[in-house]
């Protein structure tokens, strides 16, 4: 069964989401935004909505076919279970592993795609460490590394949340998945700290919730490390760590989400560092090949967007574009290191990520090139 998308639903009008449905408007599709307080905008209509109000959501589905939910991860599992109801595509940016285990079981019978963890982390970066495996003939770790951060960070902490308090404050302080030693485990966030160097700039990373989406399960038996780390500023997890734990913010997780952001609000001048690692043997010879950049805030459609926005958007856009031209399946739960990083690129969307890489050099390239062979 084809689904032919046409008319797409972006639920939640916030940066991403407004970004995100702009850049599906510029895809050719029909859009319309859904939000209790929509933006005005010039690339899609928009439409005042209670997210919370069941029927008018039911209602609005019932209008399209395929829904992008931008919305807070608790309110993903109502939302997938409409668009399952309704017969209708669901994507999503969630990071949260009980809302993604739902929507797995709701895809064992659902007509049309289920595709949550579109966004940067999870999302692009498990199409980028899908991409490094297939240059070995048996590999031995992954290595998945993502910071959001602003270009001139000051205080102690050196940072600014451009992204949701409530998703970082999630993956600051939920059970991350890994695998160790071949095993598939849970082990504590804000842990298994490293220095990285990118470009010269000496950063950390920690271990955090959900950035592996489901690589676990998809490298079980097949890999004997494999793990997703957050990279911040150095200094930034000792001073996390004595915010939630020893100051017992972790107890009140919604006051914690309000305290950061008064203290440290969003900056236009922001910078995502991906640093994607892969080890293995290529023709009987142990080998390592590495994804670095960094991207800055990038001009779209005369106006600059922050590199958090526009990588999370270009991100989901691009898995929807590649649905509805039928380079993806049409029905069931899409894991995000089943997409090509080559066909990803193609995309209208994925260009964006061509066009904001400034560290690429020839390695782009060098990168779709096929593991050796004898």
């Amino acid at each position: 069964m084809t689904h032919k998308i046409e008319n797409i639903a972006v639920m939640g009008l916030g940066k991403v989401g407004s970004l995100a449905a702009q850049l599906l408007a510029d895809a050719g599709f029909k859009v319309t935004g859904y939000d209790l307080d929509p933006p005005q905008s010039d690339y899609f209509k928009t439409v005042i909505l209670d997210l919370s109000d069941t029927k008018a959501v039911a209602t609005a589905l019932s209008k399209n076919d395929a829904v992008l939910s931008c919305l807070p991860y608790h309110l993903n599992k109502d939302l997938a279970s409409a668009a399952v109801a309704n017969k209708v595509h669901y994507f999503d940016l969630t990071e949260d592993v009980p809302t993604t285990q739902h929507i797995i079981e709701l895809s064992k019978n659902a007509e049309t795609v289920l595709a949550p963890q579109c966004g940067l982390a999870p999302g692009f970066v498990g199409i980028v460490g899908a991409s490094l495996v297939k240059r070995f003939d048996k590999i031995r770790s992954i290595r998945l590394r993502v910071g959001a951060l602003p270009q001139n960070p000051t205080g102690l902490m050196g940072y600014n949340f451009n992204w949701s308090p409530e998703g970082v404050v999630n993956e600051y302080l939920n059970d991350c998945e890994v695998i160790e030693g071949g095993v598939h485990k849970s082990v504590s966030p804000m842990q298994w700290v490293e220095s990285i160097y990118i470009n010269g700039q000496m950063l950390e990373a920690f271990t955090t919730s959900g950035g592996l989406g489901t690589m676990c399960e998809t490298y079980a038996g097949k890999v004997e490390n494999l793990d997703y780390k957050t990279m911040r500023y150095p200094g930034h997890v000792k001073m996390m760590n004595f915010f939630f734990h020893e100051l017992l913010m972790r107890e009140d997780r919604k006051l914690a989400g309000e305290i950061l952001v008064h203290a440290k609000p969003p900056t236009s001048k922001d910078v995502v560092f991906v640093h994607v690692a892969a080890e293995g043997w290529q023709c009987d010879e142990l080998m390592r090949e590495e994804f670095v950049r960094s991207y800055k805030p990038q001009l779209i459609d005369g106006k600059f967007w922050r590199a958090i926005s526009w990588t999370t958007a270009a991100s989901v856009a691009s898995v929807i574009e590649m649905v509805s031209k039928g380079a993806l399946p049409q029905k069931g739960f899409i894991k995000q290191e089943e997409i090509l990083l080559k066909e990803f690129l193609k995309t209208k969307s994925g260009g964006l990520y061509i066009k904001g890489d400034e560290d690429s050099g020839g390695a782009r390239l060098a990168l779709e090139t096929t593991k050796c062979t004898k």
